[in-house]
């Protein structure tokens, strides 16, 4: 049985969970160990499986609890050569393990492949975890829709997806000029509307969840972006993610199902 879900995906931090019965990975640790500590209590998730953190990128929403979480409870931390060195010294973990976008690392029984995406980051990655027959892919952070993207989602039977703005509140909202051109950019984040087109452009049967991720507080709502996906929902479950809380864990075994985080 596998075990999927967000600890917790928006501007404010990313953390993804995937785990075996016996043992898990985390990518992206972006919130601070006490809540990852409490959210995993939440969803009776055990801290002692969790074998290995892989950190995206440098930004503070997916690092900051890195150094804190690894060194207290003995985790291994993955992340490029460039995004360590770019990285704030208060996120460096006593040990670091250095890839390569590119890399395939073998952790316990899982297999995660990293490649590279558009972010304006030093180095962004993405990752594609190959576990027990299932095929995660943690998407977010992404300007524009690679050929990377493309090839890795093709093969996933599970997503993070980011849905990150909806065109019309982003050109309403709160943001100066130079912020809202950031995010629009092909280095900065997909919107709804470009997640939808890349989820029909890339045909992949195998894929059977998709989990709207890194939603925007200033500049979307749950609400619109689970619309965007509505004419898709007979084709794939599609659930959302949450800033504040863990999403629902999806336990994969010979059949998927949902089970609520409360």
């Amino acid at each position: 049985m596998i075990k999927v879900c967000a600890i917790a995906s928006g501007s404010n931090g990313n953390c993804y969970y995937i785990g075996t019965e016996k043992e898990a990975i985390l990518v992206d640790a972006g919130i601070s160990r006490r809540q990852v500590m409490k959210r995993m209590k939440e969803l009776r998730l055990d801290i002692s499986k969790v074998k290995a953190v892989f950190i995206s990128h440098e930004h503070s929403d997916h690092i900051k609890g890195l150094r804190v979480l690894c060194d207290m409870h003995d985790i291994d931390a993955y992340l490029t050569r460039d995004t360590l060195q770019k990285a704030h010294r208060n996120y460096h973990p006593k040990t670091a393990h250095v890839f390569t976008a590119g890399d395939s690392v073998k952790v316990g029984a899982f297999t995660i492949h990293s490649f590279s995406k558009q972010h304006d980051a030093i180095d962004p990655t993405s990752f594609r975890v190959e576990v027990e027959g299932q095929n995660i892919g943690v998407m977010t952070d992404i300007g524009l829709a690679c050929d990377n993207t493309k090839q890795h989602l093709s093969q996933c039977n599970i997503v993070f997806l980011e849905s990150n703005y909806d065109e019309q509140l982003l050109e309403e909202g709160p943001y100066p000029y130079y912020l809202k051109q950031r995010v629009k950019s092909d280095h900065g984040h997909l919107s709804n509307k470009q997640a939808v087109e890349l989820v029909e452009q890339v045909e992949n049967p195998k894929l059977k969840t998709i989990f709207l991720s890194h939603i925007s507080a200033d500049n979307n709502r749950v609400d619109i972006a689970m619309k965007a996906f509505e004419h898709l929902a007979n084709q794939y479950n599609i659930l959302p993610t949450n800033r504040y809380a863990p999403s629902e864990i999806l336990c994969v075994g010979e059949e998927q199902l949902v089970l609520f985080s409360q």
